[in-house]
């Protein structure tokens, strides 16, 4: 896994990689109460806005970690979006992306510099 510094993990599974928002991000926001995804088959440039995420403390944007296409979205969060809360780094993903440019990971932190960075 990797992580970002806006607190999102990317994981890779096959050609796709999933993300999320990490266990910290969603302690943080609190109670999650409303998720909007985008739609499968958009094309995203990293550092798009693409997930729109409302708590009983903010709103939240999620920029895209990476270029390439949303090829599968967490339709369990639209019923329950309190699962980015109960099971941040399963669960409660948000997208399912095949990146365009793979290499883009290579410069996000892995745990160990993730748990550091948010101490």
């Amino acid at each position: 896994m990797k992580f970002t510094e806006e607190h999102e993990w990317l994981r890779p599974e096959d050609d796709v990689v999933v993300v999320g928002i990490t266990t910290h991000a969603s302690t943080q926001l609190g109670d999650i109460v409303f998720v909007e995804l985008p739609e499968v088959g958009t094309t995203v440039t990293k550092d798009d806005e693409i997930v729109v995420i409302e708590s009983v403390k903010a709103a939240s944007d999620i920029t895209a970690p990476l270029d390439g296409e949303i090829v599968e979205v967490n339709e369990a969060l639209a019923d329950n979006p309190a699962l980015a809360n109960e099971d941040a780094m399963g669960e409660g993903w948000f997208i399912k992306i095949k990146p365009s440019n793979p290499s883009q990971m290579d410069a996000y932190m892995d745990e160990a510099a993730y748990t550091a960075f948010i101490a």
